[in-house]
């Protein structure tokens, strides 16, 4: 996975105007962040944990929806700093289940990638 991570490094990058959808997954949860490289800085980070979303996700049926209900809410906070346009950085995962959920979510959030 290391080298996944290498290779796509090297062709997805955020900017300020794009920045770049992260999405980490462990066993329990799912993550993500927008992160702006050329400043490297996060400029949102919303997971399963995030306390506006812990009782939306604890009615979630699985966690495919929960993952959709996180993007949704990237999406939300993405449109309060006026950013429309992401760069989406699956980070070695295939696009299939809950990465693919919560992309779906974000784009259902009215975020375009």
């Amino acid at each position: 996975m290391a080298k996944k991570k290498i290779r796509r490094k090297k062709k997805v990058v955020g900017t300020p105007e794009r920045p770049r959808l992260v999405v980490y997954r462990s066993l329990k949860y799912i993550y993500g962040q927008l992160v702006d490289d050329t400043s490297r800085k996060t400029l949102i980070g919303v997971s399963n944990l995030t306390p506006e979303l812990r009782e939306q996700v604890a009615k979630a049926g699985s966690k495919v929806e929960a993952s959709r209900i996180v993007g949704a809410y990237m999406a939300k906070k993405a449109q309060e700093m006026n950013i429309k346009r992401i760069v989406f950085d699956r980070n070695g995962y295939k696009y299939h289940g809950r990465v693919r959920a919560f992309a779906e979510g974000a784009r259902e959030g009215g975020l375009e990638f």
